[in-house]
Protein backbone atom coordinates (compact mmCIF):
# COMPACT_ATOMS: atom_id res chain seq x y z
CA UNK A 1 0.00 0.00 0.00
CA UNK A 2 2.71 2.41 0.89
CA UNK A 3 4.33 2.00 -2.67
CA UNK A 4 1.02 3.49 -4.46
CA UNK A 5 0.94 6.15 -1.70
CA UNK A 6 4.22 7.14 -2.82
CA UNK A 7 3.06 6.90 -6.75
CA UNK A 8 -0.14 9.18 -5.70
CA UNK A 9 2.17 11.55 -3.28
CA UNK A 10 4.75 11.79 -6.63
CA UNK A 11 1.68 12.95 -8.99
CA UNK A 12 -0.02 14.98 -6.46
CA UNK A 13 3.25 16.79 -6.26
CA UNK A 14 3.86 17.13 -10.34
CA UNK A 15 6.97 15.26 -9.80
CA UNK A 16 8.35 12.35 -12.43
CA UNK A 17 6.93 9.07 -11.17
CA UNK A 18 9.77 6.85 -11.74
CA UNK A 19 11.76 4.08 -9.60
CA UNK A 20 14.33 6.76 -7.96
CA UNK A 21 11.75 8.96 -7.14
CA UNK A 22 9.07 6.69 -5.45
CA UNK A 23 12.25 5.03 -3.95
CA UNK A 24 12.92 8.08 -2.15
CA UNK A 25 9.60 8.61 -1.26
CA UNK A 26 9.10 5.29 0.71
CA UNK A 27 12.84 5.49 2.47
CA UNK A 28 11.80 8.95 3.50
CA UNK A 29 8.82 7.13 5.48
CA UNK A 30 11.13 4.98 6.77
CA UNK A 31 10.29 1.84 4.85
CA UNK A 32 12.59 -0.48 3.18
CA UNK A 33 11.39 -0.24 -0.41
CA UNK A 34 11.52 -3.34 -2.75
CA UNK A 35 13.16 -2.84 -5.98
CA UNK A 36 10.96 -5.73 -7.69
CA UNK A 37 7.84 -4.65 -6.27
CA UNK A 38 8.41 -1.07 -7.40
CA UNK A 39 9.39 -1.93 -10.92
CA UNK A 40 6.16 -4.22 -11.08
CA UNK A 41 3.74 -1.26 -9.43
CA UNK A 42 5.81 1.37 -12.56
CA UNK A 43 4.87 -1.26 -15.12
CA UNK A 44 1.13 -1.50 -13.96
CA UNK A 45 0.90 2.40 -14.23
CA UNK A 46 2.86 2.51 -17.37
CA UNK A 47 0.71 4.74 -19.79
CA UNK A 48 -1.92 5.46 -16.82
CA UNK A 49 -3.35 9.32 -16.13
CA UNK A 50 -3.19 8.74 -12.76
CA UNK A 51 -4.93 12.15 -12.55
CA UNK A 52 -8.11 11.34 -14.73
CA UNK A 53 -8.23 7.98 -13.10
CA UNK A 54 -8.55 9.47 -9.41
CA UNK A 55 -10.57 12.49 -11.41
CA UNK A 56 -13.42 9.38 -12.48
CA UNK A 57 -13.07 7.08 -9.35
CA UNK A 58 -13.98 9.63 -6.77
CA UNK A 59 -17.31 9.25 -5.38
CA UNK A 60 -18.51 9.77 -1.79
CA UNK A 61 -19.13 6.01 -0.39
CA UNK A 62 -21.59 7.01 1.27
CA UNK A 63 -23.95 9.64 -0.57
CA UNK A 64 -27.23 8.45 -1.45
CA UNK A 65 -28.69 8.40 -5.41
CA UNK A 66 -30.14 12.06 -5.78
CA UNK A 67 -33.81 11.87 -5.85
CA UNK A 68 -35.95 13.96 -8.34
CA UNK A 69 -37.99 16.36 -7.18
CA UNK A 70 -41.35 14.53 -8.56
CA UNK A 71 -40.23 11.47 -6.40
CA UNK A 72 -39.31 13.63 -2.97
CA UNK A 73 -43.05 14.99 -3.28
CA UNK A 74 -44.51 11.81 -3.77
CA UNK A 75 -43.10 10.48 -0.96
CA UNK A 76 -44.19 13.47 1.17
CA UNK A 77 -47.80 13.17 -0.25
CA UNK A 78 -47.53 9.53 0.86
CA UNK A 79 -46.48 10.58 4.31
CA UNK A 80 -48.98 13.17 4.88
CA UNK A 81 -51.91 10.67 3.68
CA UNK A 82 -50.13 7.85 6.06
CA UNK A 83 -50.63 10.76 8.83
CA UNK A 84 -53.90 11.25 8.84
CA UNK A 85 -54.86 7.58 8.36
CA UNK A 86 -53.15 7.30 11.91
CA UNK A 87 -55.06 9.96 13.44
CA UNK A 88 -58.26 8.97 11.95
CA UNK A 89 -57.46 5.37 13.77
CA UNK A 90 -56.61 6.92 16.95
CA UNK A 91 -60.01 9.38 16.44
CA UNK A 92 -62.01 5.92 15.92
CA UNK A 93 -60.09 4.32 19.34
CA UNK A 94 -61.13 7.10 21.57
CA UNK A 95 -64.11 7.53 20.39
CA UNK A 96 -64.75 3.65 20.87
CA UNK A 97 -62.92 3.98 24.57
CA UNK A 98 -65.33 6.85 25.20
CA UNK A 99 -68.21 4.57 24.37
CA UNK A 100 -66.91 1.88 27.09
CA UNK A 101 -67.38 4.43 29.59
CA UNK A 102 -70.36 6.39 28.92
Amino acid sequence: MEYIHAVLLLNKLGKEVNEASVKKVLEAAGATPDDGRIKALLSAIDGVNITDVIKDASVPAAAAPAQSSGEAKEESKEEKKEDKEEKKTAEENASGLASLFG
